[in-house]
């Protein structure tokens, strides 16, 4: 069985590795959305393969870090590329969630990053 939860953040950044003429060198903001997609066997007592209210708890404090802040400032983040956070948020998140798949990082509905561990 598959799972998805869906978060959403506001944040800014630049990428500060591209060149000055490149629009991302500027500070700018995305809205950003991302699904923790988790895989495993049903549980036959609680029905689940996870909680969808312990994905929240997982992922909430790093919800709390990214929304509403400046993405280069957070330890990690420095080049904060839709590919880097994704990677960024699955290695904080598995240890808590053996489940976890993947990550998906959407900086627009039309541009994502997905990544599965590898």
């Amino acid at each position: 069985m598959k799972i998805t939860q869906a978060f959403h953040f506001e944040a800014a950044h630049r990428l500060p590795h591209v060149g000055e003429k490149h629009r991302c060198y500027r500070l700018h903001g995305h809205s950003y959305r991302v699904e923790v997609n988790l895989e495993g066997a049903v549980d036959q007592r609680s029905g689940f393969v996870v909680d969808f209210f312990d994905i929240e708890a997982a992922f909430g404090p790093l919800l709390e870090r990214l929304d509403h802040h400046y993405l280069n400032e957070i330890e990690g983040l420095e080049n904060p590329t839709a590919e880097l956070i994704a990677v960024w948020i699955f290695d904080r998140i598995k240890p808590k969630l053996p489940q976890l798949a993947g990550v998906k990082v959407f900086e627009t509905p039309d541009c994502w990053a997905d990544y599965d561990g590898a």
